[in-house]
């Protein structure tokens, strides 16, 4: 597997120090690479598991360092110490196979500091220094979740996102994970009473996905028989939900426009989901580069987004016909982005009606009308949902 060693060097290479999304730059490798559907999964597990744990294995390889190295070096042992550490390679071929694709002038150091490592993870590694390095993650990120979300909580999901997402599939054959599929149950499940008065989700209901792209939500919004429009602000995110759309057979109406100043009339849905733009902090695990990226989890970064959440949701009251369902959803777990979002648009509209969401939801909002899941309750996604039923 040494090509896959090299591929996923290459590959972290562009993420550390490019700043290039893990997603984006793996699969434009992996598309113009031959390897075995084996190697190829095992380039995956390399370049999610050490972009995760990145600074977990910083903390392995720094305690038999004495200078400092080039960055394409600590590449090279940060992938040789995920292995040893957390990807369950034998120690030999660990070494051996990453010290090959390490730098010629480099290969004895690599050699020395990953058998070091190995002999290390053998007998049973000291202490880590603190749970933010042991869980390979910001102090910022997991103080923020122990304050949102409580101590035992918050490790517990930071966890769960450390290990690699199950792969789930749709019926349709669309890869989505299942705090994803339980959004768009959520929002299908209470009936409404549409302007022509009848209940529960029927041909005839018509339903706009504010916020769309790439299209996962959409389509299983449509699959319910319901007329859905799916709308997004920049025609090429749009251009995702149509290449999702047509793959899936699945039949959508489009729209680019900002959420906030729609053109549609008022009244003209009798279901919204705003799966609002959010900081992400509930998928650590898919998006792996989402951690290190300089000032994502910032105050101010934070405060923005749940003001443009607000901005949205306050938009889109008045689209819901009379008796319709709002619904409002983000794939974070700050406090700001979700229970507060709730706060502050229930005080703007006070005649919205909470509808409970129920299992497998965490009761979540200042009366529990909300739900919220968390990563490790599914071995999913972190999501939160809240509905409203418009008066």
């Amino acid at each position: 597997m040494g090509d896959a060693r090299g591929l996923a060097v290459e590959v972290l290479g562009r993420i550390e120090h490019d700043g290039a999304y893990a997603n984006l730059a793996l699969r434009a490798a992996l598309d113009r690479c031959d390897l075995e559907r084996r190697d190829r999964a095992f380039v995956t597990d390399m370049v999610y598991g050490t972009t995760r744990m990145r600074r977990a294995c910083d903390h392995l390889v720094d305690r038999f360092l004495h200078d400092e190295i080039q960055p394409e070096v600590r590449t090279v042992l940060r992938l040789g110490a995920w292995q040893l550490a957390f990807g369950g390679v034998p120690a030999h071929a660990a070494v051996s196979a990453t010290v090959a694709v390490a730098p010629r002038r480099v290969r004895g150091l690599c050699n020395a500091v990953l058998r070091r490592v190995a002999d290390e993870q053998r007998v049973g590694a000291p202490p880590w220094p603190s749970p933010a390095v042991a869980l390979s993650c910001p102090e910022k990120v997991l103080d923020r979740l122990v304050a949102d979300l409580g101590e035992a909580d918050a490790m517990a999901a930071m966890e769960a996102m450390n290990r690699p997402a199950p792969a789930v599939v749709r019926d349709d054959g669309y890869h989505q994970d299942r705090g994803s599929q339980l959004v768009v149950e959520a929002v299908l499940a209470p009936p409404v009473v549409s302007s022509e008065g009848a209940n529960g989700v029927h041909l005839d209901e018509r339903i706009l996905d504010l916020c769309a792209a790439p299209g996962g939500k959409a389509t299983a919004l449509a699959a319910s028989g319901a007329r859905v429009v799916a709308c997004d602000l920049r025609e090429r995110r749009l251009g995702l939900v149509a290449d999702n759309a047509r793959r899936l057979e699945c039949d959508l109406m489009l729209a680019a426009a900002d959420g906030r100043a729609t053109p549609f009339r008022p009244g003209s849905f009798d279901r919204v989901l705003v799966d609002a733009p959010c900081s992400g902090l509930g998928v650590l695990r898919r998006r792996a580069d989402a951690r290190w990226q300089a000032g994502r989890f910032t105050d101010e970064a934070i405060s923005g987004l749940a003001d443009l959440q607000v901005e949205l949701l306050v938009g889109s009251v008045d689209l819901v016909a009379p008796g319709g369902l709002l619904a409002y959803s983000v794939c974070t777990l700050t406090a700001v982005e979700t229970s507060g979002v709730d706060q502050r648009l229930r005080a703007a509209h006070p005649g919205l009606v909470p509808v409970p969401v129920g299992d497998p939801w965490r009761p979540h909002g200042e009366d529990g009308g909300g739900g919220i899941l968390l990563p490790q309750d599914l071995d999913s996604e972190g999501m939160a949902v809240f509905l409203y039923r418009v008066p």
